[in-house]
């Protein structure tokens, strides 16, 4: 067993144990951290597989900001994981038989149509030197060559997406309090507190019964 072998079976390994933990951890927000671990093994697996574009995207879009904000989602709204974990053992028979369906699925799939081979080559061209080719260039060339046109419309999708987000989130709602940050830049000390001179001490008047009362506070002295 070569390196490279040795490397697939270590990353191979602490994939399924984070895959495990995952679906195992009461926690919502150290699942969240084992799926992060699982995203990152997966990556280095690509990486092995000479995919090295899939495991940077990997990394960039899932890791970098889809699981960035659901660890940010989950810490923010305090999820009650007993309430979610009431009905787990009314399902659990289905989706036991689900994953052992997939399990299953995915175990022919494997068995059946996986060898293990060489890479393959590029063929080099007649009268060319054959030299190492790099798959996320030639990927590259592809995206900005013949699907140059689909690649800027998934742009401008992605680019209406993310302003409608803003929109819907910064627009002004009747039923929530809104705060204009300009006006709390802009406040000053003597616009929030308003000092009023007043006399030390009052004088006490008295009453027809005879007894000292407050002349602004209305209590009554003690004798």
């Amino acid at each position: 067993m070569d390196v490279k072998t040795g490397f697939f079976y270590f990353f191979a390994a602490v994939l399924l144990f984070a895959s495990f933990r995952v679906i195992t951890a009461r926690n919502p927000v150290y699942a969240a951290l084992y799926l992060v671990l699982a995203f990152f093994q997966a990556s280095a697996i690509w990486m092995l597989l000479k995919a090295e574009f899939l495991a940077i995207a990997l990394v960039l879009v899932y890791v970098g900001a889809v699981m960035v904000l659901f660890l940010f989602v989950v810490m923010m709204l305090d999820i009650n994981t007993d309430s979610l974990r009431q009905n787990f053992w009314r399902h659990f028979p289905l989706a036991a038989g689900v994953g052992v369906l997939i399990a299953l699925e995915m175990s022919a799939v494997l068995i059946s149509g996986f060898r293990v081979t060489e890479e393959p080559k590029v063929a080099a061209a007649v009268g060319q030197v054959a030299q190492d080719v790099s798959n996320t260039r030639e990927l590259g060339k592809l995206l900005y060559s013949e699907y140059v046109y689909p690649l800027e419309i998934a742009a401008v999708i992605l680019l209406v997406a993310i302003i409608a987000a803003i929109a819907l989130t910064l627009r002004q709602r009747k039923d929530s309090k809104h705060i204009d940050v300009a006006d709390q830049v802009r406040v000053r000390a003597r616009d929030r507190m308003e000092v009023v001179k007043m006399a030390p001490t009052l004088p006490y008047a008295k009453d027809e019964a005879g007894s000292a009362v407050g002349a602004a506070s209305g209590t009554e002295k003690q004798p």
